[in-house]
């Protein structure tokens, strides 16, 4: 074992350093990144989205695919049908059962127990500080009419030839069609929460399944020894007690999902957490993991895989070392292979390996945030210099609660040009400005938001406005090249001088040639004699021709299309 544990610590190690595609603001105090790593075995890309501390004005819960335990659905269909609330992001959650969609492990909601834990594997609970705990859990439940108390085997689980279950309304409208059971209705019957004593009253007693199970009510489903208990101690009108009884008691967990195994524990990755599961945990696959740092905040990954030549996965201890290079002191797996997705708002954010896309799953493990979010500004560089291009910005914020909410435009040197102060309902607002004789340079969108519950939020997004460049043109649009090279000439205006790179690029975006130069302000045009940088000749297809100018005003970009004939002489 000391062996295998070495092997694959080394060709972790060998990992280049990650290519990253830079780390982007979801919301406020969310962010996300998505790594490559060059392996000996092949490239790995790797999703990781960071996250505050639960608390506040941030919550982490499972959400069930449609609202039940039976079916599936996709993370991002998920997450829109919960973005009327919240502004969301997350991963899958558990693993689940392929026919039913049923997760296979704990679910526990706002302190309501829907499936019991899987004594086997690790468990996620979410205590009401935020902290995470990575532990086995198993449930122990007990239901007594007139007789003793007796054992209860299941919760939302088909009992056992012999067993007796607990189905609550989350299972869906009936009990499962069954032959041989004896299902006793309980109405009202309480929220399902461990260590507390649930009483309901028994108003029907009946053979068979199928039963309708009341909203405020539950129903007992026996077979076996355990039916004949029940019809010998549950009667109609009578009331009847459920415990269910968590060990560890978890107290302060209010929320739980499962999953598993543990892979990071004090700050240190697990090499075998001698679980039960029957999938391979060394094989290379798509990986889906979260994590807590010392500092509470969160980590989650999302691993790419099964894709040969864009990414081949990782194993569970490879994924373990991934969280603890991440920060992360207590870590656990979720479902993985074609499961793993992570998105935001509803939009993917990986790219699953299923040939169809993303896989419908049972559960996701879902970041709420209820504060004001401002989405990016549509134009990264406004530039209302009469060209038609990047003339106007389109500005936005979101709340989702009754929100007094001051909007302002900061300008160069911090000095506030526009503002507002609304009281706005849940809902998005845009904003349009063109941005006509304002100062050139960095801008602001500040948003300020304090809600019905007196919490305050703030959202800023940043952009632009810079005149330099515009008016590009490229001619010919259509560039003969033959052995002594072509030509090419891009034409473009400077209001102000800047630094001016042109690069030439393929269709899809490899770039081939790079010219630089420090210009003026005025007419100014670059001429590319059709010739890579390497000394070839360019050829047949379309290109783009990229512009870009910077100075003390910021960035600016322009583009063009052009197409590249090589011919034979």
């Amino acid at each position: 074992m000391v062996r295998k544990i070495a092997i694959s610590a080394l060709l972790f190690a060998v990992f280049a350093a990650p290519a990253s595609a830079g780390r982007v603001s979801l919301m406020p105090g969310v962010t996300y990144e998505r790594q490559v790593q060059f392996t000996p075995r092949g490239p790995v890309v790797v999703h990781v989205m960071r996250a505050p501390r639960p608390g506040g004005l941030y919550a982490l819960r499972p959400l069930l695919s449609n609202d039940s335990l039976l079916g599936r659905e996709t993370v991002t269909s998920i997450q829109k049908r919960a973005s009327a609330s919240a502004t969301v992001a997350g991963v899958n959650g558990d693993f689940w059962t392929w026919d039913e969609g049923i997760p296979t492990g704990m679910l526990m909601q706002s302190g309501v127990l829907q499936t019991p834990p899987h004594p086997r594997r690790s468990s996620l609970g979410i205590t009401d500080d935020g902290g995470l705990l990575v532990e086995r859990v198993s449930m122990l439940g007990q239901w007594q009419g007139l007789g003793p108390k007796r054992a209860l085997n299941g919760l939302n689980q088909r009992p056992s030839a012999q067993g007796i279950s607990l189905f609550t309304p989350v299972w869906g409208d009936s009990t499962p069609t069954a032959q041989g059971t004896v299902e006793a209705v309980l109405q009202p019957f309480p929220p399902a929460a461990p260590a507390t004593d649930l009483l309901g009253l028994v108003t029907v007693i009946k053979n068979g399944g199928g039963t309708p199970i009341p909203r405020d009510g539950a129903v007992l489903v026996a077979r076996g020894s355990a039916a004949s208990r029940l019809i010998a101690e549950a009667a109609v009108g009578q009331e009847l007690l459920v415990r269910l009884v968590l060990r560890p008691n978890w107290a302060a967990v209010v929320d739980a999902i499962g999953g598993g195994p543990v892979i990071v524990r004090n700050g240190q990755p697990v090499y075998r957490a001698l679980e039960d599961f029957s999938t391979s945990l060394d094989a290379l696959n798509p990986r889906t993991g979260v994590g807590q740092l010392a500092n509470g905040r969160l980590v989650f990954v999302a691993v790419d895989g099964r894709q040969r030549g864009y990414s081949v996965g990782v194993t569970n201890f490879e994924l373990g070392q991934l969280l603890v290079r991440l920060g992360a002191v207590t870590a656990t797996a979720l479902d993985s292979g074609g499961s793993t997705t992570m998105a935001f708002n509803g939009k993917l954010l990986n790219q699953p390996s299923d040939p169809g896309g993303e896989r419908a799953v049972g559960d996701a493990l879902t970041l709420f945030y209820y504060g004001v979010v401002a989405p990016p500004a549509t134009q990264r560089v406004l530039s209302p210099n009469g060209d038609g291009v990047a003339e106007r910005q389109a500005l936005s914020y979101k709340v989702v609660r009754p929100s007094t909410v001051t909007s302002s435009l900061v300008g160069p040197k911090g000095v506030v040009r526009q503002t507002e102060t609304l009281l706005r309902g849940p809902g998005s607002y845009r904003y349009g400005w063109s941005g006509a004789g304002e100062p050139e340079g960095r801008w602001r969108w500040v948003v300020n938001a304090v809600d019905d519950q007196g919490q305050r939020s703030t959202a800023t997004r940043t952009f632009y406005l810079n005149n330099t460049l515009g008016y590009l043109s490229v001619k010919p649009r259509r560039v003969v090249v033959r052995r002594r090279g072509g030509s090419l000439r891009v034409h473009f205006r400077l209001a102000h001088p800047a630094v001016v790179t042109l690069s030439i690029r393929t269709a899809m975006g490899r770039r081939v040639k790079t010219i630089s130069r420090r210009l003026g302000a005025g007419h100014r045009s670059i001429r590319w004699n059709g010739v890579y940088g390497n000394g070839v000749r360019a050829y047949s297809g379309l290109y783009l021709a990229r512009v870009e100018s910077a100075n003390a005003f910021g960035p600016a970009e322009l583009e063009r299309r052009f197409l590249v004939h090589r011919a034979r002489r």
